[in-house]
């Protein structure tokens, strides 16, 4: 990328530098003092429990940089989706996809980030500038959400260390306001602070009507969160327990999840057998994609599932080793099953094929669909979601889309005027043989 202008602003700080025609990442930065791998070293040490690629699989990097949080922690086993706004720098999330770590434009502002509640393992913020103390407290609160039952708040900025009164006013107000929505402080040390979030409700059920935040209404779906604005008040963990009970990484992907029985979707054999099946289904077809198409020899790294379900495709492409990550993609206009993703200890995001999705251009390396276009047509224009497709994928990218024949004669038309390599295959015999394959690569 030939942008220089995040060196000469942040070379001083360790974040990143040029060496010949390579941009280098040193892991450091304005807080990573001594390097990405010591920082996540001395979480570990405050608080073992954590224990990253085991109990912390899934984490949120707000405000993240060039991702070096995320880069360094991936090799721990935990995937962590970094976010952060078009700022001045402009290019830190595009850093960060041309990385290969995985990042999404995001920004904490007025509406409900795209995530679903109770879904990050661990939430961290280090010199994110936020304050979480302003305005009805609303933005910590929105990271109360998304936190899972148990997960940690990791924060590390000034108005931990720093002395000055201003700032530790500030630290006062969020000691003040984590008491007031039930985080235990576990450990504060040099200039991190880390926090756990309840593991039960019985602290909500005594609260207090006269102490804010007051807790949400019952009937306040948290897992709702397309254009839906931010509540300042407390989501309270689901009576049943679903989302507590996760099994640790490795095993929780492959492990139905208890969570799975709160999803609304159309089911005419046991949830438990459509999970086991989805998986089935998508390892035999990853196979033939491995053995026909030599995925193993493409390269992948970055890959968008337009359509995840419940997110089989992306548990497949792990058992089959691709090393690569999947942004599970749950369109609006079908059932949420995006809970059920996070469960798994995969990522994902809410969206509507109608609009543009919050990445910069030439970010993906595959992009794969299945049965989109068939529903989506409906609401939407192919040509629209076609060209937003070329827009998100890298020259020499590639495009699978499996879906009915009804829709693949226009799809192949607007690939091939695209100036895509576009061919047609057959899908076989199975469930859906009246589906065909358009597999297309982008030029260079």
């Amino acid at each position: 990328m030939p942008h220089t202008r995040l060196v000469e602003d942040k070379g001083r700080q360790n974040w990143i530098s040029i060496k010949k025609d390579k941009f280098i990442f040193p892991g450091g930065g304005t807080q990573f003092i001594h390097g990405a791998d010591q920082y996540l070293n001395q979480i570990s040490q405050m608080v073992p429990e954590i224990s990253f690629g085991h109990c912390v699989r899934v984490a949120l990097d707000i405000s993240c940089g060039v991702a070096s949080f995320g880069a360094f922690i991936l090799q721990r086993n935990v995937t962590t989706l970094s976010i952060a706004p078009k700022d001045v720098h402009e290019n830190q999330i595009q850093f960060a996809l041309e990385r290969g770590v995985p990042a999404m434009v995001a920004v904490f502002a007025t509406h409900r980030l795209l995530y679903p509640s109770q879904t990050f393992d661990l939430i961290h913020c280090s010199r994110c500038r936020i304050n979480w103390t302003h305005d009805d407290e609303i933005l910590l609160l929105e990271v109360n959400r998304m936190l899972r039952v148990g997960g940690y708040f990791v924060w590390a900025a000034q108005p931990v260390y720093e002395h000055e009164e201003i700032l530790q006013e500030q630290w006062k107000e969020m000691e003040d306001l984590t008491a007031r929505i039930y985080w235990e402080l576990v450990k504060k040390e040099g200039y991190i602070a880390i926090w756990r979030k309840p593991l039960n409700n019985n602290c909500y059920l005594n609260h207090d009507t006269r102490v804010l935040p007051l807790l949400c209404n019952s009937n306040d779906n948290s897992d709702n969160v397309w254009y839906i604005d931010l509540r300042a008040c407390i989501t309270q963990l689901p009576v049943n327990g679903y989302s507590s009970n996760v099994s640790t990484w490795p095993a929780r992907l492959h492990d139905p999840p208890d969570r799975l029985q709160s999803i609304e979707m159309n089911a005419y054999i046991s949830r438990k057998e459509i999970f086991r099946a989805e998986l089935k289904y998508w390892n035999e077809i990853i196979d033939s994609y491995v053995r026909a198409f030599h995925w193993k020899d493409l390269k992948l790294r970055n890959v968008m599932d337009m359509r995840a379900g419940l997110g089989g495709f992306a548990a497949a492409l792990h058992d089959f080793q691709i090393d690569c990550w999947v942004m599970n993609v749950v369109p609006v206009s079908g059932f949420n099953t995006l809970p059920v993703i996070y469960d798994r200890g995969l990522i994902g995001v809410m969206h509507d094929w109608c609009e543009p999705f919050d990445t910069y251009p030439r970010t993906y390396d595959l992009l794969h669909a299945a049965g989109l276009f068939s529903v989506e047509k409906k609401r939407c224009n192919m040509s629209t979601i076609m060209l937003e497709m070329d827009r998100m994928l890298r020259p020499g990218g590639r495009v699978y889309i499996r879906d009915s024949i009804s829709v693949m004669g226009e799809l192949q038309e607007i690939a091939t005027a695209m100036e895509w390599v576009a061919m047609l295959h057959e899908t076989g015999e199975g469930p859906h043989a009246s589906w065909k394959i358009l597999i297309s690569e982008k030029r260079m």
